[in-house]
Order: C-alpha cells, then sequence, then structure tokens
C-alpha cells in the first residue's frame, strides 16, 4: 500500500509541475518581476538567473525559484550579486559550465562607465558563493576582441569561444579549460575571419556545427578532436540575403536533425549523421536573431516576424515537428508583439519554455504531447539515503545530458541546458526539492548508452522522508528511484 500511495502521489506531483501538457498553452508568471528580465540562464540548482534590462543593460542580476510544488509560474524573485563595476553586457558570449559555473563573456556593448563596443571583458558566477569574478578574454598578437561571440560547452567540458570583430580571437576559436578557465588558441582552416552573428550547434558526435553568415550557403563543423574546421557544407538554401547580417535560432531534435531559421524566410534542416542540408519550408516569416526552444515532445518552438526587412513585427509562434511548421497560440499578453531580437527562450526541468521580452511580462509555453520513452535519461546508480547537506553525491546514468542543446537564440546569446538537474519530491508533502549538480562527466548530447555522471549537494531544505529522486534533462525525466532523506549528522546543516 505504501509503494501504491507513493506512486499516486508522485504521479499527482508530476501532473502539478508539468503544467497543462495536454493542450498548448501560454501561462502568464503570478508574481511580476519587479525588474525587466532579457536574458535568463538555468542555473543546476533549479533556480533561472536573469539579467535586468530596463531600455539598457545593467549590472542587477536576479533568480527565480520555483515555488515548493516545483512550480515556476508561482515562483518568487531574489536580486542575487551584480557583475564588476566595470562591465554591464549586452549581446555577449555565455554557457554553464560544466562545474555549475555560470561564464559570460563579451558584450557587443558595455554599459559600464567607459565601457566600449565589442568588449573582451567577462565574468563568471559561482551560484553556489553567489559572487561573481572577472574573466578576460585570451590574448593573442593583435589583441582580441570577443564583442557578440558564439559560445559552448563541447563534451569534455571546454568553453568553446569563437572570435567576432576586428581584431578576432586567434586562431577564430579558443578554449577555456579547468577551474580558472585556462586558454589555449585553437582552431584553423575557418572560412570566415571571426564568428560574428553565425549559429552554433554542439552534435552528437561531440562536433561543433557552424551557420555562415558573410559566406552564403557556407556552413562548417568544427572538429573537437583536432581543433581544425571541415571543407564548407552547402546549406542548400541562403539564411542571410537581408541588408541586417543577421540570422535565426538553431536547434538539435532528438532525431539527429538540426533545425536552422533563416532571417529571409529560408529555413533549413541539417542531416547530423548524413552532414548534408535540405530545406525547410518558407512561411514568409524569419528570425532577425530571435529565440526558438526544443519541447519535451521533440518539436522545436520558434518565434518568426514578416520578411524581408530587419527587426519586423508582430511575431507568430510555431512549432517544428520535423517537416511542417504547425502554428502555436500567441502569449496572453499583448506585449508580446515582437521584434524577435528582444525576445529569449529558456526550456525549464518541468518541460515548460520560459519566455522574457525585455519588460515585466514572463510567460510559460506547454506543448501538448509527451517525449518518447527513450529519450529519457536513466539512472544506474545513486545512493538510497541521503542527508541534507550532503556535498558531492554521485549519481550515474545514461542520456543526462538529454539529446539537445536546449534552447537558441540567433547569435548574440546562449542558454543551452544540456546538462543534468537533479529533483527530490518528498511522498508525504509532495514538495519539490533541487540538488545542485556539478562535475558532470560529459557535456555531449545525444551520448546513448554511454556511462555518465554528475555530482550533486543536497539542499539543507530538503525534507526528511521517504521521497522520489529523478534526474531531468531538457525538461525530460528519468524513472524516479525511492530515497531516503534522513537527519544529517552533526555540524551539517547547523546540526
Amino acid at each position: 500500500m505504501k509503494a501504491l500511495r507513493a506512486l499516486s502521489l508522485l504521479s499527482v506531483v508530476l501532473l502539478a509541475v508539468l503544467g497543462s501538457m495536454s493542450a498548448q498553452t501560454w501561462t502568464p508568471i503570478a508574481n511580476t518581476p519587479p525588474f525587466t528580465p532579457s536574458q535568463l540562464w538555468l542555473l543546476t540548482d533549479g533556480r533561472v538567473l536573469v539579467q535586468d534590462y530596463p531600455g539598457n543593460a545593467t549590472g542587477n542580476w536576479w533568480t527565480l525559484t520555483p515555488d515548493i510544488n516545483g512550480s515556476y509560474v508561482n515562483g518568487t524573485w531574489t536580486q542575487v550579486a551584480s557583475t564588476p563595476s566595470d562591465y554591464i553586457p549586452l549581446f555577449f558570449a555565455s554557457a554553464v559550465l560544466a562545474d555549475g559555473r555560470l561564464a559570460i563573456i563579451g558584450g557587443e556593448y558595455n554599459y559600464a562607465p567607459g565601457g566600449t563596443e565589442f568588449t573582451s571583458l567577462g565574468a563568471v558566477y559561482n551560484p553556489k558563493t553567489n559572487t561573481w569574478k572577472n574573466f578576460a578574454a585570451p590574448k593573442g598578437p593583435n589583441g582580441a576582441a570577443v564583442g557578440d561571440s558564439d559560445a559552448i560547452v563541447l563534451a569534455d567540458g571546454s568553453f568553446l569561444l569563437y572570435g567576432c570583430c576586428s581584431p578576432t580571437v586567434p586562431g577564430d576559436v579558443a578554449l577555456a579549460t579547468g577551474q580558472d578557465l585556462h586558454w589555449t588558441i585553437a582552431g584553423s582552416g575557418k572560412n570566415e575571419g571571426g564568428a560574428d552573428e553565425e549559429a552554433l550547434t554542439l552534435l552528437p558526435n561531440g562536433d561543433a556545427l557552424t551557420t555562415g553568415v558573410y559566406v552564403t550557403y557556407d556552413s562548417q563543423i568544427y572538429n573537437h578532436v583536432t581543433g581544425t574546421f571541415g571543407p564548407s557544407i552547402n546549406t542548400v538554401v541562403d539564411f542571410v540575403t537581408n541588408n541586417c547580417s543577421e540570422i535565426g535560432p538553431s536547434v538539435l531534435r532528438p532525431d539527429g536533425t538540426i533545425l536552422q531559421i533563416g532571417a529571409n524566410g529560408n529555413n533549413g534542416v541539417f542531416d547530423s549523421a548524413t552532414e548534408t542540408w535540405s530545406a525547410a519550408p518558407n512561411l514568409g516569416l524569419g528570425s532577425t536573431d530571435g529565440p526558438a526552444s526544443i519541447l519535451p515532445n521533440g518539436n522545436v518552438l520558434v518565434a518568426l516576424a514578416p520578411v524581408p526587412g530587419c527587426y519586423q513585427t508582430p511575431v507568430s509562434f510555431f512549432e517544428w515537428d520535423g517537416t511542417n511548421f504547425n502554428p502555436a497560440p500567441l502569449p496572453s499578453s499583448p506585449s508580446f508583439g515582437g521584434p524577435t531580437f528582444i525576445e529569449r527562450m529558456l526550456v525549464l526541468p518541468t518541460g515548460e519554455v520560459m519566455m522574457t521580452y525585455y519588460n515585466s511580462d514572463v510567460e510559460f509555453y506547454a506543448a501538448s504531447g509527451t517525449y518518447n520513452p527513450s529519450w529519457a535519461p536513466t539512472i544506474t546508480f545513486v545512493h538510497k539515503k541521503l542527508h541534507p547537506g550532503d556535498l558531492s553525491q554521485t549519481l550515474t546514468g545514461t542520456q543526462l545530458n538529454g539529446l539537445s542543446n536546449g534552447a537558441a537564440f540567433g547569435d548574440d546569446f546562449q542558454d543551452s541546458t544540456n546538462y543534468p538537474l537533479v529533483r527530490i519530491t518528498n511522498n508525504g508533502t509532495g514538495h519539490v526539492f533541487y540538488a545542485r549538480t556539478h562535475n558532470h562527466s560529459s557535456m555531449g548530447v545525444a551520448t546513448g548508452s554511454l556511462s555518465v555522471s554528475t555530482k550533486f549537494d543536497v539542499s539543507c531544505s530538503t525534507e526528511l522522508g521517504a521521497s522520489q529522486l529523478v534526474v531531468v534533462a531538457n525538461g525530460i525525466p528519468s524513472s524516479p528511484v525511492d530515497v531516503t532523506i534522513i537527519p544529517p549528522p552533526k555540524k551539517q546543516c547547523g546540526q
């Protein structure tokens, strides 16, 4: 009976957490933010970190914490530490690292006093200590301008930064590794000097696909083993035939294809298995920088606006199912009207997509349908007895990083979520707690049967008693594991 009761309660909790997944819906946030949300990232402790943008960038940052039932819609806002006083960036490279920190670097604009365009400054946020630390760009013979470069984290945890602007990052690519994020210059054979405005997507084999802007019909693959760019791969359609020199987002789907949205109405699909492109339907709509996000059902939610022309309104929403763009409803707030470049999307561990719009409106999209069970992470090992305050517990399994990069945005901003989150639900109360994950053994996507692991820290607020633990990647949870949260030993969590 206890097992049946626990299973029944888990079902209720999952329904509450996932929200109304049986229909396409937008839900506005319950607690209006006391600032202007813009860029946003999912931290590995389940919180969402958001930059304040009241008309221009600020050094002010906030977190959204889900409520005790795991709801982000009903979450609460808390102001956290500000970036260093000399660094207030807008349109920059970013990534959540394998150790759980957030790295941001460069900026097309730096709104700090005396700040310059195409800055090479940067900073790293440590959620555990609520502190920022300066993070400078790599140096070369001609200096380095990062500006609005692209960045991702490779499977081995290296922070991959593309060059931008003039002068570019030497070699067009640099890798930051280790706790101190030591830079190594890498990369050769790139067709375009720097990677200003390009799209960048991690591939299942660990390489990275870049879609060019200034060389038409051009894409290349960065080989993560050799540190070189391969020959040009013709994109079949031109994504950038307008005077904006922009491109839309690119998102990897569970079937291994990448949807690339163009800025001119042209769209394409890259098959990562065959390394070939094909055209996708042209709706007469495009994205001159703009958001898209993977959904648990495998579709891609995209925001599109009229073309030709730059930064047009109004915005329409669609779900790409691999063949067609199917219309999706508009957000409930009339403020979400476009253009696409002022909107941001982030896939949450609930399976919802959170969207901001450079004002106080924040909404959450829930898709219809569900995921294929084969896409879910699996847990092969975790201790069944845990204490509040436990540090660096080990969880081992498969597909802990999911099958997609998550959300994307032209260039200018990256908020990939290809890393595991650990969620603990108390059987008696239904209350939800996230354990901070860090030091993932892999940041690769679609890792299949490869055994991977992560460390996690159990929050001191985690309730005692029988509980269910899952690992979540891009909104898709593993099957639950029964765990028991027992009283912590002395000197742990104030005991």
